[in-house]
């Protein structure tokens, strides 16, 4: 099935289209959630709350302001951001023992594993260093732009103006 068809199915609520849909995106969404979401039962549960609102919300989605696959990647990535910035969330781990944080502490910077996740490193290592550390700290890591000024220690006009200028240039490197 195409993404077009499946589009069309999915707005008109046809129940196979839903099992479709997951076939076709489940294995990258929950790649790019459990880049933010260490913990396997949590990814899961936002994985289900992502295709939810796929599902609810498709009648928001426009195709003249982008990829469907980008939509749905959005969505994955702000939900998954939603959750970590949930107070239950925070709560929860707070009580959480050391030996679930071994591997959060030894994979915490490495940009490649998380870049590998969505399939995009090449194109990331064509950055510049500030682009990678931008999209890093934006994408990856959930932090806000504020966040990242502060993180960068530099004015944050100049991190919106890195952002916007960094994706560009990774957008071209997609194109080519």
């Amino acid at each position: 099935m195409s993404q077009d068809e499946l589009l069309v199915l999915i707005y008109r609520k046809d129940e196979k289209a839903f099992t479709h849909l997951y076939d076709m995106y489940a294995k990258s969404l929950f790649s790019v959630i459990s880049v933010l979401i260490k913990n396997t039962e949590d990814a899961e549960d936002v994985l289900q709350e992502v295709f939810v609102k796929i599902w609810k919300n498709i009648d928001s989605y426009n195709e003249s302001k982008g990829r469907f696959y980008t939509w749905i990647l959005n969505i994955a990535r702000n939900t998954s951001i939603d959750k970590l910035r949930s107070k239950n969330f925070n709560n929860d781990q707070k009580n959480l023992s050391a030996d679930n944080f071994v591997n959060l502490l030894e994979d915490s910077n490495k940009l490649v594993n998380k870049v590998d996740g969505i399939g995009i490193q090449e194109f990331i290592k064509r950055l510049k260093p500030k682009c990678i550390q931008i999209i890093d700290l934006l994408f990856f890591k959930g932090y806000t732009q504020q966040e990242a000024a502060e993180e960068m220690e530099i004015p944050l006009g100049t991190v919106k103006t890195h952002n916007r200028n960094c994706i560009n240039d990774l957008r071209n490197y997609l194109k080519v």
